[in-house]
């Protein structure tokens, strides 16, 4: 199902010498120009092994953050989960329907600050910003604990989702600003992997703090532990993370340049010295695939907002106790893993393969959800073996996530993108708990009914997305009359679209062209010249 590797069509007849003194001297010269990554002196030449280092150093400096802001603010988003059944809804004395708002206050908050954060994430030091966010976020998630009433829980979730508003579109910016289009989805299925990771550390210490008996209730400890623990991540963030190519002490300076020009030939185009573009947010707007991601992403929210949140007292209607409700999570969350970086490593590895991914693990819980709305009438098993089919479907959102990272070029076409794929995911997770009914506990025959059609319905979707992107990349061929590549940030060095499909090392692409200063230019997908679009 790969797409055949593609010609590496030259529109010019030369073929650049295999010097990166040459992209560096060229960019030295241009009027008014800077080299991309504040590289200063001549560089020689990278080689492929080399390359591959450089590669894992980058990994070893940038991953490990990602997943670990994205296992904190998967727990400190869904412990809300694991205390509903430790206490809190007697303790904070909620009645009714006001769960279900505790739980759907934090995409409020989330929804109002999506759009601003995700200009300022693209304007100040993205480093700097996620920490700043981080500190915040975790004196929220430790008041958590003092609260004592209704209005206390959704003033403080209101503010844990501005607080977390920041998380993913950062972590979007840092992915796109280091890596190429191939390797965007693993490296998303890895980070996002960790909102899995984080339902298994959340279930284990909800299930050791579940223990305690003094004067303190335990769902008030995980709050604490959890926001101070958060609290403390804002240090690394701060300390160790770069806001850029640039000021990444890790790289040498011959590196820091070879990293800005591998993106540049493969990946989305730098990141680094842009400006906010009006014309470059309406073309976003205007942009059929915006509407048709945002509608598959709306889609796939509602059944992840109210299963995140209402787990445990689904999982305790099948007869199981507070305590052991936390542990069946465990194995929910290593299958969401699974199914998470198994996803991104083939999107990843195949360019054709994207939209069909998301229909396939979306299709599981839909078989889930009928297996449990079937609960009366089949043992308790079944039906707990449908909800671990539910697992799949968060797996959804990267593989969205992915699509926006590699078929949107333009700093502020992408992060409109971005912005909007959240205001999505915002109001998906408001209506799920939504249709989480107060009156149908435990069973939930709504919800689950609603959570089948909006999975059916993405289904759908994604194939009419898969059939425009392909009708898109054949249109832009014969307009062209080249072939382009979907692993390729478009034409460079003059006209040239460098391929690195078929095991071709990146470095040897990046080595055998030559860079001009426009090649650095903030400019969109549409603009682009051999710019295709992933499937």
């Amino acid at each position: 199902m790969a797409l055949p590797r593609e010609q590496v069509p030259l529109l010019q007849p030369e073929r650049p010498e295999p010097s990166r003194v040459r992209n560096h001297l060229n960019m030295a010269a241009a009027e008014d120009t800077t080299t991309p990554n504040g590289a200063g002196d001549a560089i020689g030449s990278i080689g492929p092994d080399e390359g591959r280092r450089i590669l894992r150093r980058i990994d070893w400096h940038i991953m490990p953050l990602l997943f670990l802001t994205y296992c904190f603010n998967f727990m400190d988003k869904t412990i809300l989960s694991s205390a509903s059944v430790f206490g809190l809804r007697q303790d904070t004395h909620l009645q009714g329907s006001e769960y279900s708002w505790v739980s759907s206050i934090f995409y409020f908050g989330y929804f109002l600050w999506a759009y601003p954060t995700t200009l300022l994430v693209a304007r100040l030091p993205v480093a700097k910003y996620l920490a700043a966010n981080t500190f915040l976020w975790g004196a929220v998630v430790a008041l958590t604990a003092a609260c004592s009433n209704y209005g206390g829980l959704l003033t403080v979730r209101f503010f844990l989702g501005v607080t977390e508003a920041t998380v993913s579109p950062a972590l979007m910016f840092v992915t796109s600003t280091w890596y190429t289009r191939d390797e965007i989805p693993i490296r998303t299925g890895i980070w996002f992997a960790g909102n899995s990771v984080g339902g298994i550390v959340s279930s284990l210490l909800a299930y050791g703090i579940g223990h305690i008996t003094n004067s303190l209730s335990p769902w008030r400890w995980m709050f604490i532990i959890l926001g101070v623990a958060t609290f403390l991540l804002g240090f690394s963030l701060l300390f160790a993370l770069p806001d850029t190519i640039s000021k990444a002490k890790f790289l040498t300076s011959e590196e820091r340049q070879w990293a800005g020009d591998r993106v540049v030939v493969a990946g989305t185009g730098r990141t680094e010295n842009t400006a906010w573009k009006w014309e470059q947010m309406l073309e976003c707007l205007q942009d059929p695939k915006t509407w048709l991601i945002w509608s598959t992403a709306l889609l796939c929210q509602i059944p992840n907002g109210g299963t995140q949140n209402f787990a445990n007292l689904v999982i305790t209607s099948f007869g199981f106790t507070s305590l052991q409700s936390t542990l069946i999570n465990i194995p929910y969350s290593v299958i969401s893993i699974a199914a998470i970086a198994g996803s991104g490593w083939l999107a990843g590895r195949f360019r054709s393969l994207n939209c069909i991914l998301v229909a396939l693990v979306v299709i599981p819980p839909v078989v889930g959800c009928a297996l449990i709305g079937s609960r009366d009438e089949i043992p308790h098993s079944v039906s707990l073996f449908g909800y671990f089919l539910i697992s799949t479907g968060p797996a959804s959102l990267p593989l969205l996530l992915s699509l926006v990272q590699s078929n949107y070029r333009g700093v502020t076409k992408k992060m409109t993108m971005t912005a909007l794929l959240f205001i999505a995911y915002c109001t998906g997770n408001i209506v799920g708990p939504q249709l989480f009914i107060a009156d149908e506990e435990p069973t939930y025959d709504t919800a689950f009914r609603a959570i089948m059609i909006c999975y059916a319905l993405v289904v759908c979707l994604v194939a009419i997305l898969r059939v425009y992107l392909q009708l898109l990349n054949n249109k832009r061929q014969r307009a062209e009359g080249i072939e382009g590549s979907a692993g390729a940030s478009g034409a460079v060095g003059g006209g040239k679209v460098v391929d690195v499909a078929n095991g071709r090392d990146i470095t040897e692409a990046v080595n055998e062209v030559q860079l001009r200063p426009e090649d650095y230019e903030d400019v969109t997908d549409w603009k682009t010249l051999g710019f295709r679009y992933r499937l």
